[in-house]
């Protein structure tokens, strides 16, 4: 599977580590949130059939960490995006 990086380019997966669900991305406050909410977040996920945003980390390249949307029944990957730029689009500055 290649996996298009939105800044060096066509890369072969064997390159990335994959992470899981983009939702992760969206932990609760530990400070504020209840007993259910951190439990749901750190046990509770999705195994979808069709389009799913992953978490990948290019580990064997630029370290950075990407959001990919990928079709889990084809494999098929329709959007590559930079985990820095969707975090801040949510409105998270990390």
């Amino acid at each position: 599977m290649i996996i298009n990086h939105p800044l060096l380019g066509p890369r072969d997966a064997q390159e990335f580590v994959y992470l899981g669900d983009a939702a992760l991305m969206n932990r609760p406050d530990g400070l504020t949130a209840s007993l259910q909410e951190m439990h749901d977040y750190a046990y509770l996920r999705d195994n979808p059939a069709g389009l799913h945003r992953e978490l990948w980390y290019h580990e064997q390249g630029d370290r950075s960490w990407l959001v990919v949307t990928r079709n889990t029944v084809t494999h098929e990957i329709t959007a590559v995006e930079l985990a820095r730029d969707v975090a801040r689009a949510q409105g998270r500055s990390k």
